[in-house]
């Protein structure tokens, strides 16, 4: 059987300010809007908590309006801000619990042929089991898997699950597989908390499959929190990726002391091997990166993300020892990922895919080739 994970970047909306020609300013808005989502979970707030408040929104231009190029403050019940006529903006809400409403990136539709290059790495890469990263929601994963891998002349998957997690922007995980290898039962982290609060930047779900030949096979499906626009004064995302990987640590030594054996940990880590966040994880548990078997193939790169080497090798697909001893391979598949024609050591791509805007995500999909009963 073949194993994988594949970061699409979101099938059919796109956050706006990920586009390429916006990264410039996106990488700041994107740490006003995760410094400010993070404050406006707390309750209540204290003065230095609304001030922050009113310091992010003024980051993301939304002090005197709620939509501005990239970002829109959403608000269902209750205020966050009384806008005063002399041009002063006040936060009247007094913690979490007196008002509803969020802080959302806005979005626009994905290319048509980024969408069609999508379906061709998961026809191409052909997974009886695969973990998808960043899917809107289960109903629109099912739509693309039964409209565009069609479209492509591939087979659909007949079983398509996904979750809902804690990101209110739409970028949630969820696994499609191959009718030989059933769900049996799912369980869900979504609401794991440790001594900081809430765990899970989206979820870290459990799918509980079997075998064709009946063998159980667990699954946790992952994508930790983003060290995209985070600095050394200011770590946004390392900590909370640490605490992450210190959790998946647990999740995984309780099945194994379930009587677990078969058990991969699949996803966007958004960090590389060698980093002290993700150290929980790779270091002190027994798992096994598929990347390290002999028949490992990753071409002129050792990277996940774009183009890059090492530290740039942020997907996974982590195997129990039992498992790993399974594995007969594995590679990386970038046809997906947009090259200009200077790159120095080419991968090989899509023809049809000759500009940015067209690629079908910036990460590639990594796959292991497992011998399972």
């Amino acid at each position: 059987m073949r194993i994988a994970s594949y970061n699409v970047e979101n099938l059919f909306d796109r956050p706006r300010v990920l586009k390429r020609e916006s990264w410039n300013q996106g990488r700041a808005v994107l740490a006003a809007h995760a410094r400010l989502n993070d404050v406006l979970q707390r309750d209540p707030y204290s003065d230095e908590d609304k001030a922050s408040i009113l310091a992010s929104l003024g980051e993301l231009q939304l002090l005197r309006s709620d939509e501005s190029r990239f970002v829109r403050l959403r608000r269902i019940r209750g205020s966050l801000l009384r806008r005063q006529r002399n041009g002063e903006t006040i936060v009247v809400a007094r913690g979490r619990s007196s008002w509803i409403g969020w802080v959302e990136l806005i979005t626009e539709h994905v290319d048509q042929l980024a969408m069609r290059h999508t379906a061709m790495v998961i026809r191409d890469v052909g997974a009886d089991v695969l973990g998808v990263i960043e899917a809107e929601s289960r109903s629109l994963l099912a739509m693309f898997s039964a409209a565009m891998l069609t479209k492509v002349d591939a087979v659909p998957y007949e079983t398509v699950m996904l979750v809902n997690g804690n990101d209110p922007r739409g970028i949630d995980v969820g696994l499609m597989c191959r009718p030989e290898y059933p769900i049996v039962s799912i369980r869900s982290h979504v609401y794991d908390q440790d001594a900081e609060g809430m765990v899970f930047s989206r979820d870290c779900p459990e799918y509980h499959l079997r075998t064709p030949g009946g063998e159980p096979l667990v699954v946790l499906v992952n994508h930790l929190k983003s060290k995209g626009y985070g600095s050394p004064s200011d770590p946004i995302g390392d900590v909370r990726r640490q605490r992450q990987a210190v959790r998946i640590g647990e999740i995984y030594r309780g099945l194994i002391a379930e009587g677990a054996r078969y058990v991969a940990i699949v996803g966007d880590l958004n960090d590389h091997p060698t980093s002290d966040a993700l150290a929980p994880l790779l270091i002190d548990t027994d798992l096994k990166d598929i990347s390290e078997h002999p028949g490992f193939e990753r071409g002129s790169r050792l990277g996940t993300f774009r183009g890059g080497n090492l530290k740039d090798k942020i997907d996974y697909v982590l195997l129990s020892p039992a498992l790993f001893a399974r594995a007969t391979g594995g590679g990386i598949f970038r046809q997906g990922v947009y090259r200009g024609p200077r790159v120095k050591d080419p991968w090989p791509v899509y023809p049809t895919l000759t500009a940015q805007v067209h690629e079908a995500s910036d990460h590639a999909a990594i796959y292991a080739d497992l011998d399972l009963p």
